[in-house]
């Protein structure tokens, strides 16, 4: 019994044991099982975290280079954006301060680069690791550059055939004070006598001269680009209303149309003179050039005429332009709405005029020396006819880079319709309207000349002078004031100086002086001045 007693005893702490040691092992297992499950967690995470990272590494890389691309296209564009304010900087300086420079579709002149901008020379001195600083720059000019394209897509000029078109012009508005009697009270061109019981003194203000471009870039057309180009002023004339002179009525002055290849141009159109190109640089007279009647030949003159450029060396151009033109003489219309043929028309033919130039540069300046001729032949009715030509000759000489000359003359004999013969082209010995009576072509001969100081960036002054000589051996004794419906005038000499100040690029001040002495052949001469102060605003 006590065995047995025992023996349950011992097999009850045996199984006590088993059991106590099962649960031990289970334990054990449990804890060493449980940090490998973390363990294994953790390193899933660490694996997925890893895989992330790699692919912000990789989207880093990408936006990296796409941040280089994109900064490489800026400095591109700013560099181009740089060159081209550079070049069109220096074209509206020179077309701005040297109206004259203005060749009509003719003299191309290959300049070369000029010194650096400031923002170019800032590039170039920054220190080659400041680069936050040269991006915070890139993205400084790409906004500004931004906006600026922003606001040219918001005032554009739409046509209706969607070509590009580019508006343009001057708002000018001119105050003047006369002493002496002139022809035109804010355009004098030549003077008059003072009329009895005038006190031969004036002051007015005009805004008649202001102007308005249109410049239409077309397709391309068997190789060429193809453009056309309108201007109106508002000086033809005035309505008969009260205060009628502050009306001006729209005038247009040029229209044309153009080829253009590499070396050769075709222009058709109403268009300036090519034989005589250049005009001094004046603010107070913009509507008629400077000089119009004082030996600057001038005119916008229906035409048709085509260029060509050969290309001597690299610095040196020849340029050969030859065309047609309405044979006009400076006659007044007969009529008011109904056109009648004038005496170069009634000949049935055209005008012809041709001109060679040859240009280089020198001190970043246009030296261009040209030669013109002209031809017409004129029926004044019952078969009178007359042969007008022409000759002419022009310059452009830089003297130093500051200092410039330019002019033209020329030499000819009923030319008045290109304002030559102070604006006369014919002499009738008698009644014009009889068919007996004899006229004669007259013979004149003029020119101009300037010299312009360009004092400082935004300051130039210029001074000129003009004539134009009617040859009074072709009036003394064959023509007569009465038989010629005015007053034959002589000789017109001209004088002017003036400075023009420009704070902006687009705005202008100027001051002017200008005296013009007038001797008529059969009477006493007479003289005018003008002071002319004008300001403008070009868009």
């Amino acid at each position: 019994m006590i065995n047995l007693e025992i023996l349950v005893l011992r097999r009850f702490i045996t199984a006590l044991v088993a059991t106590f040691a099962m649960l031990l092992a289970g334990h054990c297992t449990a804890q060493e099982t449980a940090p490998a499950q973390k363990a294994e967690t953790s390193l899933q995470e660490l694996g997925s975290q890893v895989q992330e990272l790699r692919a912000i590494i990789e989207q880093m890389r990408s936006e990296n280079a796409q941040s280089r691309a994109e900064m490489h296209e800026l400095r591109q564009e700013l560099q181009e954006t740089r060159q081209l304010l550079t070049t069109v900087a220096a074209s509206a300086n020179t077309r701005l301060s040297v109206p004259e420079a203005q060749p009509q579709g003719g003299d191309v002149v290959k300049s070369e680069a000029g010194s650096s901008s400031p923002v170019q020379s800032a590039s170039a001195t920054a220190p080659a690791g400041d680069l936050a600083g040269r991006v915070q720059k890139l993205e400084e000019s790409t906004q500004l550059l931004g906006s600026k394209i922003n606001e040219q897509y918001q005032t554009k000029v739409e046509t209706a055939a969607k070509y590009r078109a580019r508006l343009s012009g001057i708002l000018l508005m001119n105050a003047f004070h006369n002493v002496g009697t002139s022809d035109n009270l804010d355009l004098p061109d030549f003077a008059q006598p003072v009329a009895p019981g005038s006190s031969g003194s004036n002051f007015g203000a005009t805004l008649r001269q202001s102007e308005i471009g249109l410049e239409i870039f077309g397709p391309s057309l068997i190789g060429a680009r193809t453009s056309a180009n309108v201007v109106f002023d508002f000086a033809g004339g005035f309505p008969s209303a009260p205060n009628g002179v502050n009306f001006g009525i729209a005038r247009m002055q040029t229209a044309s149309l153009r080829l253009d290849w590499q070396h050769t141009s075709v222009v058709a159109g109403q268009d300036s003179l090519f034989i005589s190109p250049l005009s001094p640089t004046s603010f107070a007279s913009l509507a008629i050039p400077a000089f119009a009647y004082a030996g600057n030949l001038w005119g916008w003159t229906p035409q048709l005429r085509v260029e060509h450029h050969f290309d001597l060396t690299d610095r040196q151009t020849l340029t050969l332009q030859g065309g047609i033109l309405d044979n006009l003489d400076w006659e007044v219309p007969y009529n008011q709405y109904y056109r009648t043929a004038q005496a170069g028309e009634q000949s049935g033919q055209p005008a012809y005029a041709m001109r060679t130039s040859w240009s280089m540069p020198v001190f970043d300046h246009p030296l261009t020396l040209g030669a013109a001729g002209y031809y017409g032949r004129q029926n004044w009715s019952w078969d009178r006819y007359v042969d007008a030509w022409g000759g002419m000759g022009d310059w452009r000489i830089p003297i130093t880079r500051r200092f410039g000359l330019s002019g033209e003359f020329y030499r000819g004999r009923g030319i008045g319709g290109l304002g030559a013969g102070i604006g006369r082209t014919v002499l009738f010995g008698g009644n014009p309207y009889q068919p007996t009576t004899s006229i004669r072509g007259l013979n004149s001969a003029g020119g101009w000349s300037q010299l312009k100081f360009q004092l400082t960036s935004k300051i130039e002054l210029n001074g000129a002078f003009g004539e134009d000589d009617a040859f009074t051996g072709d009036i003394r004794g064959f023509a007569t004031d009465a038989n010629n419906f005015a007053p034959i005038l002589g000789r017109n000499h001209g004088e002017l100086g003036n400075i023009i100040y420009r704070p902006r690029s687009d705005l202008l001040l100027s001051a002017e002086f200008v005296r013009l002495h007038t001797f008529p052949v059969y009477t006493s001469a007479s003289s005018t001045n003008q002071i002319n102060l004008a300001m403008g605003i070009l868009f």
